[in-house]
């Protein structure tokens, strides 16, 4: 019988053992189900750079400054101020003698004009009437950035 007792505790650790590493192969493998794989990390792209204002033509620069100049010639406090403005509105132009058109009527694709006038004429007008009835609808300027032409409309 001793065979058999040395036997038996042999086979009971074996056995014992075996279901140790069972154990334990189980509890890794349910650990590995039970635990959430990491969260992605979000990752941060940096935003795109703005894209730039488009920059506005020569043309629409120049628009601008002479809507405002001929408001400042029809809303000038005093006959001075007025001519300042229109020295100033003159260094726009190639010479005092720029043609201005207003257009009185256009049907068809065919305007009529009122009778055409000069730039100095026209600020002169602007700062005698003290009205600014009219606005710019298209521009033709040189090379060196001078207004050689001017046509009007009526509001």
């Amino acid at each position: 019988m001793k065979k058999r007792n040395l036997k038996f505790p042999f086979t009971r650790s074996l056995t014992v053992m075996l279901f140790v590493l069972l154990a334990m192969g189980a509890c890794k493998s349910k650990k590995k189900v039970v635990e959430a794989p990491p969260a992605p990390v979000p990752v941060e792209e940096p935003a795109p750079a703005p894209k730039p204002a488009p920059q506005p033509s020569a043309e629409e620069v120049a628009v601008g400054k002479l809507e405002n100049y001929f408001n400042a010639v029809a809303n000038a406090s005093s006959l001075q101020s007025a001519n300042n403005t229109i020295r100033e509105a003159l260094g726009m132009f190639s010479n005092q003698n720029t043609p201005v058109l207003i257009v009185i009527h256009e049907e068809s694709g065919r305007k009529d004009y009122d009778e055409p006038t000069t730039i100095e004429r026209y600020l002169n007008y602007l700062k005698d009437t003290k009205k600014n009835l009219n606005f710019i609808s298209d521009i033709r300027m040189d090379g060196s950035g001078k207004v050689t032409e001017l046509e009007l409309r009526r509001r």
